[in-house]
């Protein structure tokens, strides 16, 4: 027996036994990850959709994704990757290829995304150190539901990650296959190790978008995370096993805005219906950066500050 060093979840595999990932298999002993090598989706796409505002704002990515998760999320937007693992690849491509293709592309970096890149972390992480020779940066899109070992890791490859904090209910945790104070433990010790975080959330009518959940899980983000975390708070919209419930209104997510600010957060972005999303001097109200949907245009910002009151705004920039 041998033990997944990747996930929360450690699973115990037996010889010839998958986690619960569906992707890494305990094979004469030595754990095997079976999508090595193959991503199931591969796109260029700007920084933004990821989403990253604070990040390289204006920059290309190239976005990959392979089959399997260790969540089970009934409202997953990406569940045909997800939520199924297939017994042939359509393509193989080497962590150099993968690299090759950002540059030639024009891409500043490479995201890990679309399905949880903690089940392919050997894969991940080899693209990852061969893209920080050639100069790229490296982005985690994760749940947040990684072991305590690959959070250790992640400085060595990744420079930003973007959290999906999906709830702040136990509960709704366990329904989903994992634990909220894991996602909280390593939120916080992605701020703790340096890398740049920002945390979205999709808001859920019925649930998770009452007063008293929102407002918990704005207060964690403003008090542990600190007030100036990038926090997007992004409308569901029904799909997979959730189609019952309707779309996520602008109404609720201006709520859920209008919260976050009564709990101390300073930066507060809302996705999928199509609201201006700018981002202004915390001191100066100047305008810095001016988005259009994923398109973002650099107004009042050089090397990082504002060009008003030279004020550094919170991020990594060009």
């Amino acid at each position: 027996m041998i033990i997944c060093p990747y996930c929360a979840h450690a699973c115990h595999l037996e010889e010839g036994q998958v986690g619960r990932c569906g992707v890494n298999q305990n094979i004469q002993n030595t754990l095997k990850t079976l999508v090595y090598g193959h991503p199931e989706a591969l796109h260029v796409d700007p920084v933004e959709k990821k989403p990253l505002y604070h990040f390289l704002p204006g920059s290309l990515t190239l976005s990959l994704g392979t089959a399997g998760c260790n969540f089970v999320c009934d409202f997953c937007q990406n569940w045909q990757l997800s939520q199924v693992v297939p017994k042939t690849f359509a393509r193989t491509l080497s962590p150099e290829a993968i690299v090759a293709l950002a540059q030639e592309k024009g891409c500043a970096s490479i995201s890990y995304t679309y399905n949880e890149p903690t089940i392919f972390f050997p894969y991940a992480k080899d693209i990852g150190l061969c893209a920080r020779e050639a100069g790229l940066k490296n982005i985690w899109v994760s749940n947040g539901f990684f072991s305590q070992e690959t959070l250790r890791a992640l400085p060595f490859f990744v420079d930003a990650a973007n959290i999906d904090l999906k709830a702040f209910n136990p509960t709704t945790y366990k329904r989903l296959g994992g634990r909220l104070e894991v996602v909280c433990d390593n939120l916080i010790g992605l701020k703790d190790l340096g890398i740049w975080t920002e945390v979205t959330t999709l808001l859920i009518p019925s649930q998770n978008d009452s007063e008293e959940e929102v407002r918990a899980l704005a207060r964690f983000i403003a008090t542990e995370l600190g007030a100036t975390t990038p926090w997007h708070v992004s409308a569901f919209f029904p799909t997979y096993k959730q189609t019952d419930l309707p779309p996520t209104s602008a109404q609720s997510l201006l709520r859920a805005k209008a919260i976050g600010h009564e709990e101390g957060l300073a930066t507060i972005y809302l996705g999928n219906v199509g609201l201006d999303n700018p981002t202004h001097c915390l001191t100066c109200k100047a305008l810095l950066i001016e988005r259009d949907g994923f398109k973002s245009r650099i107004l009042g910002l050089k090397e990082g500050k504002c060009l008003t009151c030279n004020r550094p705004l919170e991020g990594v920039f060009l």
